[in-house]
């Protein structure tokens, strides 16, 4: 017996070899068939020449367009504002507007644990739309930066030559805050409240163009007409230089569009022709309009068209197939003409630069038509079972909480600057210019 015990031994311990080995390298195994997260250097690349070109749309891109619109005496002021505005927007944004935006919190609302980007390092990473694919945590909120920043430049072109500096400023932080912060949260946040009932917006038809647009037009109400109109000329100064702005933001609005796609693929590719297809469809389509009611097709005419397809296009962008995106672009043309037009008539507000008309009514139409398009029976990315009605129900919903919040914000942020600091340059300050009044300077020697 005990002479059989040796080899007994050595084949237990034979059978318990790969129960150790087992145990020893177990860990790294599981290691290594968890994916590790892939980061990729073309996406990298690519969100990072989409921040520039968002930047583009901005500065230069939006101010030259605003400055041609107004009169000589008041292109610096507007353009100070977009400067200006943009500035401070990046700012508050990296200080607390990324935590509450794209941090989990609740429906309206993120929470505060990246106040003043706390924990966030080169190494840091966020999701983009496929899974195990990241992007640096930087490359994602200096993106989103140009967003928040656009949108608030937009809104001045509403109270365009009449509206104090300091007044500007303290309006936009306040709106920025309790505005553009919460509808950003519910349409793009973790568990935001129209992300979460299905509300369709690639690139910010709620979150930019119809928040800004009702904030403008709240704030063309509260300030009233500017002096003299009706009675003197409020042509515009330079189209010239309106042209070269238009063509900057749809140049720059490939970044806006296609880089909300977060990934240098096929996703990016969609958006950016459609971004193309449907503004060359509105620029047409406004020219044949004024061809039609006016007799000869203007140059405001085709880039006022080309910002209104722009507008429609943003939150289809990355759902709809191209030929929905020449409907989508025509429409927003059809709609925007009248926004431009007889509704500003009717509403009898002196929205100087029409930013409702065009941003407004541009996002209202895209938002509610990329529910049409997106069906995949007309060239849409959607599901098959997907519901034309269904949709156009969530989208509606999308348009009107938009449409109330910020309008109420706005109305309240005005108030609040109106009892700070006062809305309006006095009288005598209005008729001389902004330019010299405010700035201390003037945009032509003459």
């Amino acid at each position: 017996m005990n002479r059989a015990s040796p080899p007994l031994l050595a084949r237990g311990l034979y059978l318990l070899l790969p129960v150790f080995a087992f145990v020893l390298f177990a860990p790294v195994l599981h290691a290594q068939t968890v994916a590790a997260p892939v980061v990729d250097k073309g996406d990298v690349a690519w969100m990072l020449t989409s921040t520039l070109l968002v930047l583009m749309m901005t500065v230069p891109g939006l101010a030259l367009f605003y400055g041609g619109l107004v009169r000589a005496k008041n292109v610096l002021s507007v353009l100070m504002q977009v400067l200006t505005v943009f500035s401070l927007i990046v700012v508050l944004w990296m200080l607390y507007g990324y935590t509450f935006t794209f941090d989990p919190g609740n429906a309206f609302i993120g929470n505060a644990d990246k106040l003043f980007l706390r924990g966030v390092t080169p190494s840091s990473l966020v999701d983009t739309f496929t899974a195990g694919v990241k992007l640096p945590e930087y490359v994602f909120i200096v993106f989103q930066a140009t967003f928040a920043g656009i949108t608030g430049t937009l809104i001045v072109g509403a109270f365009a030559e009449r509206m104090k500096f300091s007044a500007v400023l303290l309006f936009s932080a306040l709106w920025f805050t309790f505005a553009y912060i919460p509808i950003a949260h519910m349409v793009w946040g973790p568990g935001g409240f129209m992300l979460t009932r299905g509300v369709l917006d690639f690139a910010g038809g709620t979150v930019v163009h119809i928040n800004a647009g009702i904030a403008g037009l709240v704030g063309a109400y509260l300030l009233g007409p500017r002096i003299g109109i009706g009675r003197e000329s409020m042509r515009p100064h330079n189209l010239t230089l309106t042209m070269v702005g238009a063509s900057l933001l749809w140049v720059g609005w490939f970044g806006f569009n296609a880089g909300s796609n977060l990934e240098a693929n096929g996703g990016a590719a969609l958006a950016f022709i459609n971004t193309l297809v449907a503004t060359a469809a509105a620029v047409l389509a406004w020219l044949a309009i004024e061809r039609l009611i006016k007799g000869k097709p203007s140059m405001l005419g085709g880039a006022s068209g080309a910002v209104a397809g722009l507008v429609a296009i943003t939150p289809a962008c990355g759902t709809v197939g191209p030929m929905g995106s020449i409907l989508i672009g025509a429409a927003a043309s059809l709609a925007c003409v009248w926004g431009v037009t007889g509704m500003k008539k009717l509403l009898r507000a002196d929205d100087a630069l029409d930013v409702f008309g065009v941003h407004g009514i541009g996002g209202i139409v895209g938002a509610l038509l990329t529910g049409v398009f997106t069906a995949p029976a007309l060239g849409g990315t959607g599901a098959a079972d997907f519901s034309i009605s269904h949709q156009l129900g969530i989208q509606a919903l999308g348009v009107v909480v938009t449409l109330v919040w910020s309008g109420l914000v706005a109305l309240g942020s005005y108030m609040v600057v109106k009892a700070i600091l006062g809305l309006r340059v006095e009288e005598d300050e209005e008729r001389e210019g902004l330019d010299t009044t405010t700035h201390g300077e003037t945009a032509y020697e003459s």
